[in-house]
Order: structure tokens, then sequence, then C-alpha cells
């Protein structure tokens, strides 16, 4: 048992708590829906190309943050390093855009779940059912860290289990041993593929590679409340690597190899799709009949997965920065089981109220919106990742430390924070490249659309230059960054 809380959070996750949360959080709709439209998109070779170097930029990526949060583990993760490293304004910044990203997406996960569940019972209300995944994401996150930790290791095993048996059945349908018929790679020589569209159709799934990734930050904020970060941490990180390459890389060959790129079926990609998802054509390709009702249980176990770490992130992120006096002290407060409550219920209570904006024909526009509004939070906050862990390497050395104090260090340092920077900005100026070749400034939907795509970048930046202007913040000289282990607010003035 932990000694009784008296305002901290406590540090109850497992080592395989924090792998489990790692891998979950690599592993959704993303690579279940999404990659069929990448490889319709971009042809088979141009998904692959697409998703090796997303996933080499998060393997990087990952690695920055793992030696960061091994060595200072705290729940405020990247908004803590960023305010350390970077500017206090940045790392404002960074926490108030992910808070305000996981609470929207927490609406949209138990808008999705609901609709899901309407495949098997489709005369039930969908509100009824979003009330009841809000209720129980809610009380998974109240109940205990222990709870959240292991609801999303057996969230995250179903998922693990999916693609490996997917991908034993699309390897046996391959070589005709299932489905009755040779395969081969005569998918990879139809009309243009294996690479369709050129560099802009690649630049194009760069951005659905990038959303299915979003997430494996999430092992960051966990090790704020792991038993054992020194090790927990660089195992899950560790994984990092693998995962992406099984997972995904792996995945998307064996989909690309049964499905043609000219497929219609492979431009569906949203939740209610299920009957076409990939994955479900892969197994009827198999001859396994029941395979749209088991992907679509898989899928349900995804977004809930998600929601469920959403509210765990958006809660930790806040409370951090409450601690860190960058929000209202009240929610800086901790129960005796170590949860902060109040961050918690004002987390539910926003993704409650922007569910509640769906339900009318007026607040679905605002609800479009707010979700392009937390679109691009996830790139932004790997761009506050990359930079921090550069100018953290950079004030160890410049003040007299040896990196062999660091119980895990990231590869390939400068490369790799510098190349994930590149490719995350990369990804986020072609966010909506498509507007910008075929540009009308005369026209009013040309500019809604921009507006929609973008506005994430000046919601982060009147964030940072608010601070900035008021609390009258500066770049943190190297020599003055502090890494100290206890939580930032808790250094001596």
């Amino acid at each position: 048992m932990g000694k009784k809380s008296s305002g901290e959070i406590k540090r109850s996750l497992q080592t395989r708590h924090l792998s489990m949360i790692a891998i979950g959080g690599s592993i959704g709709t993303g690579l279940f829906l999404a990659s069929g439209n990448a490889i319709a998109t971009a042809g088979p070779g141009g998904a692959l190309v697409a998703y090796a170097a997303i996933g080499l930029m998060v393997f990087f990526l990952m690695t920055s943050l793992g030696e960061m949060a091994t060595y200072m583990p705290v729940s405020g993760s990247f908004s803590t390093y960023a305010s350390r490293f970077v500017d206090p304004a940045f790392g404002f910044a960074l926490g108030w855009n992910y808070w305000f990203n996981w609470a929207i997406t927490l609406a949209v996960d138990i808008s999705t779940a609901a609709l899901i569940v309407q495949f098997w019972l489709p005369n039930t209300p969908a509100w009824l059912w979003s009330a009841i995944f809000l209720v129980l994401i809610f009380g998974l996150n109240a109940l205990s860290v222990r709870a959240y930790g292991e609801s999303e290791y057996w969230f995250s095993i179903i998922k693990v289990a999916t693609v490996i048996v997917f991908l034993i059945v699309g390897v046996l349908t391959i070589f005709g041993i299932l489905g009755g018929e040779f395969i081969g790679f005569k998918n990879f020589t139809i009309g243009e593929a294996p690479f369709k569209g050129g560099f802009f159709a690649i630049l194009g799934t760069f951005l659905i590679a990038g959303f299915s990734f979003q997430g494996t930050e999430l092992v960051g904020i966990a090790a704020g409340e792991s038993e054992t970060p020194e090790k927990s941490v660089p195992k899950a990180i560790k994984q990092v690597f693998w995962r992406i390459l099984l997972f995904y890389i792996f995945a998307i060959f064996v989909i690309g190899l049964i499905i043609p790129y000219t497929s219609p079926n492979l431009l569906g990609g949203e939740a209610t799709d299920v009957a076409i998802s990939p994955f479900t054509l892969v197994f009827e390709k198999a001859g396994l009949a029941f395979a749209a009702s088991v992907m679509n249980a898989v899928i349900l176990t995804s977004v809930l997965s998600a929601g469920n770490s959403g509210l765990y992130a958006s809660t930790r992120m806040l409370w951090s920065m409450a601690k860190d006096r960058k929000a209202p002290q009240f929610l800086s407060k901790v129960n005796q089981r170590g949860i902060p409550m109040a961050a918690l219920v004002v987390t539910t209570i926003v993704g409650a109220l922007t569910f509640v904006t769906t339900l009318s024909e007026n607040g679905t526009i605002i609800y479009t919106w707010l979700l392009s509004a937390s679109g691009l939070t996830g790139f932004i906050a790997w761009v506050g990742i990359a930079i921090s862990h550069y100018r953290f390497r950079r004030a160890f050395i410049k003040q007299g430390h040896d990196l062999s104090e660091l119980k895990y260090r990231a590869k390939f340092f400068p490369f790799g924070p510098i190349l994930a920077l590149v490719l995350c900005i990369l990804v986020i100026i072609g966010q909506d490249y498509n507007s910008f070749l075929h540009p009308d400034f005369t026209d009013a939907a040309w500019w809604q659309k921009i507006g929609i795509s973008y506005i994430g970048l000046p919601i982060f930046f009147i964030f940072w230059l608010s601070y900035k202007l008021t609390k009258k913040t500066k770049m943190v000289p190297l020599e003055e960054a502090k890494f100290d282990h206890r939580p930032i607010e808790k250094q001596p003035r």
C-alpha cells in the first residue's frame, strides 16, 4: 500500500501497466480503420513509406520523452519539461492545449462508442449508451490509478491479440492456405501500385499516420505514477520500435497484399464503418464470416480505451498545471486514494458539455470547430517534446552532468529530436495542403476550410503569448534549468 496522500498522487502503476499503456496508446481506430484510407490514398507502397517515416519520428519522440521521464518522472510530463527547459509560457500553452484536446476527444469517444453499439442494437438511443460509457470511464478513473492501469492493461491485451491473430490469418491468406487462392504480390503491381499519387499523396498519408500514433506520449504522463519509473519507462519505450514495426508496418503490408488499393471499401474511415474495416475485409477474404461482429467488439474496446486514457491524461495534466500555479488552485487537491478528483470532475463536465452540443443542429457546428481546434494538439505536443529534449540534454551537459547519470539515454542525439521536430512541423503545415494547391482567396468556404484545419495553431499561440506577456517570462538559460527530481512547485525559492 502507498502512503496516505497529502496532496500527492500515488505511484501504483506496475511495469506491465506502463508497457501496455505504451502499446495500447498506438493501437486503435487509426490502425483498424484509417489504415485502409491510407492505402487507398497513396497505394500500398506509399502507405508503407508514410507510416514508416511517421513511425521513425514517433520512435525518436518516445526515446526523447523516455530519457526525460526516467530522470524526472512527473505527471505534468512534457508541459513540465517545457516549463523547465524552454520557457514557462511554452509549458503553459502545451499543458492547456493538451488538456483541451483530450477533454474534447472524450466527447468524440463516447459518441463513437454509442454508434458502435448500435451495430448490434440499432433501436436503442445513442445518448443513453454515451451516458453509460461516460459513467463507466469516470468510475475507472475515480476508483484508483491502479484501476485505470488494470483496465488499460486488459483493453490493450485485446487489441494486441487481435493484431497478432490478424497477421497470422493474413499471412495464411496470402499463401492461399486460407481463402482458397494464392495472392502473392499481385496487388502491389496493379494500376499505379505500389505508389499512387506521388509525393503529395504520401504527405496526405503522413497526416493519417500521425493521427494514428497519437496517444503514445501517454507513457510520459503515466510515468509520474509508476512504482519504478527507472525500470518501467525504459522498458515501455524500448518496445515502441518493435510494436510500430509489427503492428503498423507489417499490418499495412499484409492489407496491401490482400486488398487492392482500388477497392472502394478501403475508403471507409469512420468508426461506424466496421463492415469495411480493412481488418474485417481480410478476415472475410479468409472465409471468417463472423469478422464484422468481432472487429466491432475490438473497435469498441479501442474507443473506450482511448476515452479512458484521454480522461486520465487530461486530469493529470490539469492537476499538474494547478500544482504549478498555471490553473486554479482548487484543481490541485488530491483525495486519500491519490486521485485529483476536482480535476477529474471538471474534465468530465467539459467532455459531457461538449457531447451535449452534438445533440442540436447549431451545436453540431460548434462541435465541429471544437474538434478542429483540438486536431493539431497532438502534433504540437510532439513538437514540445522534441524541443524540450534538445534543451534538456544541452542543459544537462552545460551544468557539468555526465551522460552516465542518465538511467535511460536516447540514442542518435541530436539527430533524433531534430528529425522529429522537422517532420512534426511538416505534418502541421501540410494539414490541409490540398487547399493551398488550389487557393481561392475570394471564396468564403475556402477560408472556412482553412480555419477549421488550422484553428489549433492560433489558439496555442494565444495561450503562449498571453502567459508570456502577463507573466513576462523568458527562455530559461541552460545553466539555470532545474533538474530537481521534486515537482517543479516544490523547488526552493
